[in-house]
């Protein structure tokens, strides 16, 4: 491999784990408010393989553009090789997280290097590792935009009303559905962090889990269906989403709200009677957000559960466990 070159992981078509192609490709070259990092891990995310399938599962009409081949991903954390001159606030030398470029499909970040637009990007928390920042990024977010601050006006593609985050303290409970995973587990913690009373939904495998994360109440959905056991609760957060979200309305009380992370199928006329608001938003990167993130990772206020660690030369084995279910926190790859 020659001075101008790294390893990669490129999609040359569309299809299972096996389209993503270990491969030798050129050093990003720096555009304006850019900053070069040498890549240390990165996170394994939902978007990373709706990419890799051709975003299947979404309405053609809200697809991301992108062309082939290209190199997937969009978290990662690592240190600073070379800074734009145009960019201020980064050096050399320095430590960083972020969400590159999303909702696009251009953070290329499953890669030894990655020109990364400074505006995404924030100093790592000194008191973590790589492997935990780069888990941090999308998921932290987009727990943080639906439950604390969206920090955007955009709308979302599944909804014209703008979303709204629900003021979490001690007097609201907060059902988490989903709660094991890489959202549900900061999503936890940051309604716990809020003051909020949180009912954990997951598989049993992980109550022990969930209760250290500071889960006053954990729902096991093989054994018992949330929707019948709990009733008059402030806040869904539905970290599933999907066709069956619908379900969770009978947890709420009057006035109450349900964010599905992946929008689901619901009644307008049935949100109404019920006096329920549904709402979601799109996770968008924010450098500012990220370093408030980044404070409460160092303090250890919230954590980051890693359910494995994969070579970026094994990005096909990362996507395989990806694809069995039941993760505890993020999948993350590794470059040594």
């Amino acid at each position: 491999m020659s001075a101008q070159t790294m390893r990669a992981i490129r999609l040359h078509e569309h299809g299972g784990p096996e389209v993503l192609r270990y491969e030798e490709v050129p050093i990003p070259e720096l555009g304006p408010g850019e900053v070069l990092v040498r890549v240390h891990a990165v996170g394994v995310n939902p978007p990373d393989w709706y990419l890799r399938d051709g975003m299947s599962n979404l309405p053609p009409e809200v697809r991301p553009k992108f062309t082939l081949p290209v190199i997937p991903g969009t978290d990662l954390s690592g240190v600073v090789e070379a800074v734009a001159a145009d960019v201020d606030g980064f050096a050399v030398g320095d430590e960083v997280f972020g969400l590159l470029r999303f909702p696009g499909f251009e953070g290329s970040t499953y890669a030894e290097y990655v020109a990364a637009p400074a505006a995404d990007l924030a100093l790592k928390p000194a008191g973590i590792d790589h492997v935990h920042a780069a888990a941090a990024p999308m998921a932290g977010l987009t727990a943080w935009q639906f439950l604390i601050e969206v920090g955007h006006d955009h709308p979302s593609p599944f909804q014209s009303a703008r979303h709204r985050p629900v003021a979490l303290d001690t007097g609201k409970t907060v059902l988490v559905n989903g709660a094991a995973g890489g959202v549900g587990h900061f999503a936890l913690q940051l309604a716990k962090w809020k003051g909020a009373r949180v009912i954990a939904v997951a598989s049993g495998r992980h109550e022990a889990f969930l209760r250290e994360l500071g889960a006053d109440e954990f729902i096991d959905y093989t054994k018992d269906r949330p929707e019948e056991l709990v009733h008059g609760v402030d806040l869904v957060l539905d970290a599933v989403g999907g066709p069956d979200s619908k379900r969770f309305l009978r947890t709420l009380k009057r006035g109450g709200s349900q964010f599905p992370v992946f929008f689901g199928e619901f009644d307008e006329e049935e949100n109404a009677k019920l006096g329920v608001t549904v709402t979601g938003t799109q996770v968008r990167s924010d450098a500012a957000q990220l370093a408030e993130l980044g404070r409460l990772l160092d303090a250890g206020t919230v954590r980051v559960a890693i359910d494995g660690t994969f070579s970026l030369a094994d990005a096909r084995a990362a996507h395989e466990r990806a694809a069995q279910g039941h993760i505890q926190g993020k999948i993350v790859l590794t470059i040594a």
